[in-house]
């Protein structure tokens, strides 16, 4: 007989998902704890998602696009061009790496640790892309073209500041270099 699944039982896995990723991080979180977390078995884990990576994604889009929103609204208040790119890249390198305990540092994990098995659907990173070029565009001189090369980019040193977030001598972005950052596009 074929069992339904429930929105509780998602929901619960989800939660304990997050938790166990939070507190201790992808590589260190297991299916079984993330069940136990639940009050379920492990097997029933597998009946709602594929993967550990499934579940991750699964948490990560809406915890980046809530980020992104207000990063958004925020930006939206800065008019100062200048400053605009700075609060943007203290925000990429800085703050968004240090959400929720490091949270973003888990795909990091995810991914440098993922199989074959496990496929990489780029729609995240398009998505996080989109919406730094778009603000590149609307505060610079760059092109649509440009402003999604220096988006690329700003990601990619996102991914290493995620990266080394819970490094006891890991590489901070401080004020200085989003300043730097700033004045170097405007100037372009």
């Amino acid at each position: 007989m074929a069992q339904t699944k429930k929105d509780g039982v998602r929901d619960a896995i989800l939660q304990a998902g997050f938790v166990q990723f939070s507190d201790v991080g992808y590589s260190e979180t297991s299916i079984p704890a993330i069940a136990a977390a639940a009050g379920i078995s492990t097997a029933n884990v597998y009946r709602y998602f594929p993967s550990k990576l499934a579940i991750l994604y699964t948490l990560y889009e809406p915890w980046l696009v809530a980020q992104l929103d207000a990063l958004g609204t925020s930006l939206a208040r800065v008019a100062d061009p200048r400053k605009r790119l700075e609060k943007l890249f203290l925000a990429l390198w800085r703050e968004l790496p240090r959400a929720s305990n490091g949270f973003a540092n888990n795909v990091m994990q995810g991914l440098s640790t993922s199989g074959r098995g496990d496929a990489y659907d780029p729609h995240l990173r398009d998505l996080f892309q989109r919406r730094v070029a778009g603000w590149i565009a609307e505060t610079t001189r760059l092109s649509a073209r440009e402003s999604k090369t220096v988006a690329g980019v700003a990601l990619m040193a996102f991914d290493g500041f995620a990266m080394n977030v819970h490094l006891p001598a890991g590489i901070v972005c401080d004020t200085s270099t989003a300043r730097l950052m700033g004045r170097t596009w405007i100037a372009s």
